[in-house]
């Protein structure tokens, strides 16, 4: 795996000095969260999508522990948890510690016994923003219990070891999208991800492209969403429809299905903005993600005003295009814009966003980076 070697990030020092200020004696490792440019709901129907890591990470730092006990600390909340390394088959818990006790399990289930560990984590990906805080840490607390992968393959099975925690840890049947986007992110590029042969292929990104997100100000939670309803209305339609997955149907045959005819058509859409973004035709990519939100908030039915509005008004102000992004229900959209303009386009979008709804939008550029790995200082 890629070791991350952007400036020293001052959490380091905190998390050292946490784990008993020996750096000698802590392991650091790193997950970014990661933003879906285009393909959202694709990835549990053995779909396309095109998401890419950003400089919003987790990092993770462990130190050997004084006895058979996983204790970890958030630096961000003050949380603590203090369990046994191995703490047989029921997570307990509530919030960041439920993660913490599923990412024990799952480790030890998969490749033995956890050895006693004092960990201490902090994130700068934005809590329930749509952006996979919950999937980088829990990437960084495999890598942080566990072996380094090896190899492409090993990095597959971090990725779906990843998403186990994350399922046995809020019950939600999240798909694999947001673990290989932390994984496999690439420098200054995208990841056209085949969800069903789990091919990655980078894809650059234009260096007259600049990538916005904006949080509507609207918290997102899955457990408390729809997405698990969304998920087995796909599962029925491919029933009724005599195919393995969604991603096998055909236009005609969703035709007359709007939950079915999202993922149909955001396939092919997520193939198009490939094709856009590697011609370098950013009209034709803005295009491509104004459909693709018209098509998650009429047929699928996972938008809100709120996310409406922001899409409304970014793209009012010059961005090429700006959809939703993740599974919807709140949280951020990403937009499209171009390096020169970005400042402008989001400072009039979000004093417009703000009078409309009363809300405090929060917008920031972000850059694609390289996934996760060991952090060398």
């Amino acid at each position: 795996m890629r070791s991350y070697r952007e400036p020293v990030d001052p959490r380091v020092s905190a998390l050292v000095g946490r784990l008993g200020g020996d750096p000698n004696r802590v392991r650091l490792v790193r997950a970014p969260g990661r933003v879906n440019l285009i393909g959202d709901h694709t990835d549990y129907n053995d779909g396309y999508c095109l998401p890419m890591a950003i400089d919003r990470d987790c990092i993770v730092g462990a130190a050997p522990g004084r006895d058979d006990r996983v204790r970890a600390e958030s630096l961000d909340t003050d949380e603590r948890v203090d369990l046994p390394a191995r703490s047989g088959s029921t997570v307990v818990g509530t919030g960041w510690g439920r993660l913490v006790a599923a990412a024990t399990q799952v480790v030890s289930d998969q490749a033995g016994p956890v050895e006693g560990v004092d960990l201490a984590a902090s994130s700068t990906v934005p809590i329930g923003s749509g952006l996979s805080s919950s999937a980088a840490l829990c990437v960084a607390l495999v890598l942080a219990l566990g072996d380094p992968p090896n190899g492409d393959g090993g990095r597959i099975e971090l990725a779906r070891a990843a998403r186990d925690v994350e399922q046995l840890a809020t019950g939600v049947p999240v798909g694999l999208l947001d673990q290989l986007a932390s994984v496999f992110g690439r420098r200054d590029a995208a990841l056209f991800l085949d969800c069903r042969t789990l091919e990655i292929v980078p894809v650059p990104l234009p260096a007259t492209l600049a990538i916005a997100v904006v949080h509507s100000g609207v918290a997102r939670a899955l457990e408390s969403s729809a997405y698990a309803a969304r998920r087995d209305a796909c599962a029925i339609a491919a029933a009724r429809l005599g195919v393995s997955a969604l991603r096998d149907a055909t236009p005609t045959q969703v035709a007359d299905d709007p939950i079915a005819r999202h993922v149909v058509s955001e396939n092919t859409r997520v193939v198009g903005a490939v094709d856009a973004l590697r011609r370098g035709d950013l009209n034709r990519l803005g295009v491509l993600m104004g459909e693709s939100h018209a098509s998650l908030r009429d047929d699928f039915q996972v938008s809100t005003p709120e996310l409406d509005t922001l899409v409304e008004v970014l793209v009012d102000e010059g961005a090429f295009g700006a959809r939703l992004t993740g599974a919807g229900f709140g949280g951020c959209v990403v937009a499209a814009t171009t390096p020169d303009r970005h400042d402008e386009v989001l400072a009039r979008a979000c004093d417009r966003y703000r009078a409309r709804t009363g809300l405090e939008p929060r917008a920031f550029a972000v850059r694609a980076v390289d996934g996760a790995g060991p952090l060398q200082p």
